[in-house]
């Protein structure tokens, strides 16, 4: 297993300031630095956020997300090169853009999108054109050229490279008009058939349907998890994925030895007023990626 080193990456550009930037500080004060033994990477400070949809693209902030895009994709980059396991704490979803750009500069590699939303809106039918809602159809070649196709790289991630695990927003895409993911070759899993699967089964038959790749990148979004266990996120949806299920998935994951890092995001610390959800999410974290497991 490589070293852990975790980056902070508050940025809030693809949704907007409401305390889900303060994540990295929340996570490190409920030990997950300690608990996987993790050097202290540094921190990629965003741009300002502007509230002011661009009337071109109809996403809020599209140069300052490339940009942080390409800050992060630096970082993670010189991670990957010195044999370090990133965790990118966010902050928003749209982080993955840059991590993801990272391994587009340095082969095929594919990505494992743990999420309850399936986050593939395109602008035109995003109420509030927040990015965090269209990230893997924006890493998957599909939006605004000034975020699918960085220094000329496009898509960052294939179709066939690509699993989306556990979202249960079919419902909102069909009411807001969103592209429907299961109508491209991404290899979509929600959470209805997770669970006729089994966390552990549904893990292993997604890893197996990716593509030639080098290793794959994870992705995740807090609101994956049950609302019961996880309200504190802003997008709130009934059902979800319990603790132990979480931890079971990423314990999965690591043990095929693709992984290469993760980005995590939306926990929301101000919707945590005694910090036990925070607790709960990091020791889940911390079980799911030092802790053994049978592949």
């Amino acid at each position: 297993m490589l070293p852990f080193a975790i980056v902070d990456a508050p940025s809030v550009l693809g949704l907007r300031p409401n305390g889900v930037e303060e994540l990295p500080e929340a996570l490190k004060a409920a030990g997950l630095h300690a608990g996987l033994q993790a050097e202290y990477a540094g921190r990629v400070e965003p741009p300002p956020y502007s509230a002011k949809r661009d009337p071109e693209t109809l996403v809020l902030n599209p140069k300052g997300l490339r940009d942080y895009a390409r800050q992060l994709a630096i970082k993670v980059t010189d991670l990957l090169e010195s044999n370090r396991f990133p965790v990118v704490l966010g902050g928003d979803c749209s982080n993955v853009i840059g991590c993801t750009l990272a391994l587009r500069r340095m082969g095929r590699y594919g990505l494992f999108y743990i999420d309850g939303h399936a986050d593939f809106y395109q602008p035109e039918a995003e109420p509030s054109g927040e990015v965090a809602s269209m990230d893997l159809a924006i890493v998957s070649g599909r939006g605004p050229d000034i975020l699918t196709t960085i220094d000329g790289l496009r898509p960052l991630v294939r179709d066939e490279d690509i699993v989306l695990f556990g979202y249960r927003d079919a419902k909102q895409q069909k009411e807001f008009g969103s592209q429907d993911v299961r109508e491209t070759a991404i290899h979509a899993f929600d959470l209805e058939q997770v669970r006729e699967l089994g966390i552990t089964a549904a893990a292993k038959h997604g890893m197996m349907k990716l593509g030639q790749i080098e290793g794959f990148w994870v992705h995740l979004d807090a609101d994956v998890l049950n609302d019961a266990v996880m309200p504190a996120v802003d997008y709130r949806l009934a059902d979800g994925l319990q603790w132990h299920e979480l931890s079971a998935l990423l314990k999965s994951l690591m043990a095929s030895g693709q992984a290469v890092g993760m980005n995590i995001g939306i926990f929301n610390p101000r919707l945590d007023a005694d910090g036990s959800i925070a607790r709960r999410l990091v020791s889940t974290l911390i079980a799911g990626l030092r802790e053994e497991s049978v592949a």
